[in-house]
């Protein structure tokens, strides 16, 4: 699939249109696709990735905007397909670049933008409301927006036709036929579509590996039915902050059980008031309270419902994993219900939270041991049944890892689709005479967000940090006086990270000193040679006495 010897591609020829990931293929998040067609572009999608324990200090990684930086103006609309952070939450920063780019989505989504433009201080530019069914031109591409089934409600399939032909891109869908919303994904439209003829095919790829059917959101009732009924203190339940229809089932069950619900952190209590006030949460009378004044009920009237599901060290449930949380202090007894999914790279920090949980006596419920949560997309019998209704003439899957990809190119060519255009981030893809072809590939990379600064750490910082936090690092400062040309003082040696002392460089000190003297006897007159004859002279001692790599900071000081 990895192509090494693709150069940047051609100049964009009149009548072609160009297809270009930035994000969301080889991942899973950062979703982020460029249409450009006759030099105005099209963007679905804008979407972080979190970071992983092998990135530390990273808050959020962005989609690299390098291969656009030049054609912001171009932009006609930027198309959200839903809510999730792996498709806006990387919006905010886009805007940065240039702030009145419209912004077209559903209702739910847009409305899930807004805080965030907020938190940036920016200017909302125009936005545009759309729904299933409704149609929608920018410039030289006419959209139609197709209702899907998602873990959020509000999700939007995309039909993008130029006249080069029309794409169709299903966001991430599902085909959940007893939706607890009622709102299914439209597979008439999909019909008609293909009928009209779908040239390129972007789809969904994440569960492509997975056989069958996804099984329904309703399948996971009696599974939150057996919690209310069984525990007798306090409830607390781990979910993502957007996904609306697990909330709604819980709400459900605590007013059945004569429980009241508290939101825990931020983001929950943000979106669910979204979501309530837009009609996309039926809230029973008197059910939601304070999470404050939750915990001042018995604790067999609680029912808290908290972000961290994945592990996240500073969100709420890590906090009460940790036993730092201001007010909420975990008694034995108490039930944990993590009601997701586990996103690839977080096994880790959930089974820390896991562990921290059950270590303070509570009873935890989660996918390991109990069906307590489904996926939000088709899985590979869902994926062959539409590649029958939509019959695409090409086919690029997208939103996944390498191994989602290529496990939802095999389904397509299994149905009898010839042409599957197997892309990574940054290949660029041309449809051209009804025909989707890799053509070149532009730089893209990994953009971090660490702290205030945006794109400022880099793989080299990343890996110094890990360095710093695995290995430790020893700082050696020599004197060399500038008169006699020899060492005069030091070296002074200092180590941090490991049980080292100072005393236990006293083998290594007078090697350094030979070392020094010998570049200066060579002819060398810079500071920087003497340095990195300190760094090689400790390092080969450390690595052959210690077994260790830490990182060697040398500082020469002429006198």
């Amino acid at each position: 699939m990895h192509l090494t010897n693709l150069l940047p591609p051609p100049d964009l020829e009149s009548g072609t249109l160009r297809v270009i990931p930035l994000g969301g293929l080889g991942e899973v998040g950062r979703n982020m696709t460029v249409f450009e067609y006759e030099g105005r572009v099209l963007v679905v999608d804008c979407g972080v990735l979190f970071p992983e324990e092998q990135q530390p200090g990273v808050d959020l990684i962005l989609p690299d905007f390098g291969p656009i930086r030049d054609k912001l103006d171009a932009i006609e609309a930027v198309v959200l397909t839903h809510g999730h952070e792996d498709h806006i939450g990387a919006l905010p920063y886009l805007l940065r670049e240039r702030n009145d780019i419209p912004i077209v989505g559903s209702r739910l989504t847009l409305a899930l933008v807004d805080p965030k433009l907020r938190e940036h201080r920016l200017r909302e530019p125009v936005h545009h409301v759309v729904r299933e069914g409704d149609r929608m031109s920018f410039g030289p591409f006419d959209l139609e927006f197709v209702a899907v089934n998602h873990s959020i409600p509000d999700a939007l399939a995309v039909a993008i036709r130029t006249p080069a032909g029309m794409a169709l891109v299903t966001g991430d869908f599902k085909m959940d036929q007893l939706p607890l919303d009622g709102r299914i994904t439209d597979l008439r439209a999909f019909a008609r579509l293909g009928e009209e003829g779908v040239d390129l095919f972007l789809t969904d790829s994440t569960n492509a590996e997975v056989p069958g059917f996804t099984t329904s959101e309703r399948n996971i009732t009696p599974a939150i039915e057996q919690v209310f009924r069984t525990s007798e203190q306090r409830i607390i339940v781990a979910c993502f902050a957007s996904h609306m229809h697990r909330v709604q089932q819980i709400l459900d069950a605590a007013a059945k059980h004569g429980r009241k619900v508290g939101y825990v952190g931020r983001s929950m209590v943000r979106n669910m008031a979204i979501a309530a006030d837009l009609g996309y949460l039926t809230v029973p009378d008197g059910v939601v309270r304070d999470a404050k004044e939750i915990a001042e009920l018995p604790p067999s009237k609680q029912v808290l419902l908290s972000t961290g599901s994945q592990g996240e060290p500073m969100s709420a449930l890590s906090r009460i994993a940790n036993g730092t949380h201001n007010f909420v202090h975990l008694a034995p007894g108490d039930t944990v219900l993590l009601a997701s999914s586990l996103i690839p790279g977080n096994e880790n920090s959930v089974s820390r939270v896991i562990n921290g949980l059950t270590r303070l006596g509570a009873n935890v419920v989660h996918k390991g041991n109990a069906l307590v949560h489904v996926s939000g997309h088709a899985s590979a019998g869902e994926l062959l049944y539409t590649y029958n209704i939509v019959r695409p003439k090409n086919v690029m899957p997208v939103h996944g890892e390498v191994r989602h990809l290529v496990a939802n190119a095999d389904l397509a060519r299994a149905v009898g689709i010839e042409n599957v255009v197997l892309a990574e981030d940054g290949y660029v893809v041309d449809l051209r005479d009804g025909v989707a072809s890799i053509v070149g590939k532009v730089d893209v990379g990994l953009v971090f967000v660490d702290g205030n600064t945006v794109g400022d750490v880099t793989e080299i910082e990343l890996k110094d940090r890990l360095i710093l936090a695995e290995e430790g690092f020893i700082s050696v400062i020599v004197v060399v006086d500038s008169v006699s040309g020899k060492v005069s003082a030091g070296p002074e040696i200092h180590a941090r990270g490991h049980v080292w002392e100072d005393s236990d460089f006293d083998p290594i000190r007078q090697p350094i000193i030979d070392a020094v003297n010998a570049v200066i006897a060579e002819g060398a007159t810079d500071t920087y040679a003497m340095q990195q004859a300190v760094r090689r002279t400790i390092g080969r001692w450390v690595g052959t006495k210690m077994r260790r790599r830490p990182m060697i900071i040398p500082v020469v000081i002429e006198a």
